[in-house]
């Protein structure tokens, strides 16, 4: 099937996205059929993707930002971030949270991530001092990201139509930014992470590997949103998760993830996954 990026195809790829995101069914990559889809136009599959998840029921409840981990753009074939849509049926507080079950995905990976909730809506011309001052919570949490292209391949354009990857969101225990800004400011760009799999050392990271700091991600997205007359600026109220602190794992039935975390006041994580 050929896709032309003219209105009537960007809908029905957004037709294709929808269904392989609800039946964990993976598809051919859009930019590989004749003419491509182009990173543009890929962002205008985003509000369709919106729209139909609305239709549905669902309400959106904040953004993922994805691929600010520089070391995995050369293995993705992307060279900058990129962001999708969270849902009130892709986020859940981590506590609460029973065991993932990876049948429910497309190849999925796990990301230990920063997370945000948003009090006001920042803007591009902010620094950092003000971009905390729009941040009401921080919290350390997890993503899982899947595929509905075969074997993780794809261009970046493939990844912004397929919802940036998102799965599920997972939010841990929220720590308020205000009694601490200056700390948080420090800390967010030089804490450091560990995930283990089933207690052997699979990943370090930390917050450096997110575009210098989940902040500078927070950032670059109110930027991106800022040239996008497609979709909407960020608003109070949403979640953003900035990224994954580590390379992507992949994950299987029987594993359980943790993510240990040093120099900076959050809590390690913990993460079981069946079939």
């Amino acid at each position: 099937m050929s896709f032309r990026t003219d209105a009537l195809d960007l809908n029905a790829i957004a037709t294709r996205v929808v269904s392989a995101l609800t039946t964990h069914r993976q598809i051919a990559a859009f930019s590989h059929a004749p003419g491509g889809l182009t990173v543009a136009d890929a962002y205008r599959v985003t509000p369709l993707l919106r729209a139909a998840f609305e239709k549905r029921g669902e309400k959106i409840i904040g953004r993922k930002i994805g691929f600010t981990n520089r070391e995995m753009w050369a293995a993705h074939g992307v060279q900058a971030p990129i962001w999708g849509y969270c849902t009130d049926r892709t986020t859940f507080e981590l506590g609460n949270a029973p065991a993932q079950r990876v049948s429910d995905f497309a190849e999925p990976r796990i990301e230990p991530e920063i997370m945000f909730g948003l009090c006001q809506s920042p803007l591009p011309s902010m620094d950092e001092p003000a971009l905390l001052d729009c941040i009401d919570w921080v919290a350390l949490g997890y993503e899982i990201v899947q595929s509905i292209f075969p074997n993780w391949t794809f261009a970046a354009s493939d990844t912004i139509a397929a919802n940036a990857l998102h799965g599920v969101l997972l939010v841990g225990n929220r720590h308020a930014i205000a009694p601490r800004r200056r700390a948080w400011r420090h800390e967010l760009a030089t804490f450091r992470v560990e995930l283990y799999c089933n207690g052997r050392l699979r990943q370090s990271g930390g917050g450096a590997f997110v575009l210098d700091s989940p902040l500078l991600a927070l950032r670059h997205l109110v930027g991106l949103l800022a040239d996008d007359r497609h979709n909407p600026p960020l608003r109070a109220g949403e979640i953003i998760s900035t990224g994954t602190l580590t390379l992507a794992m992949p994950v299987h039935a029987g594993e359980t993830w943790t993510t240990r975390v040093y120099g900076i006041p959050l809590e390690d994580i913990e993460l079981e996954f069946e079939a």
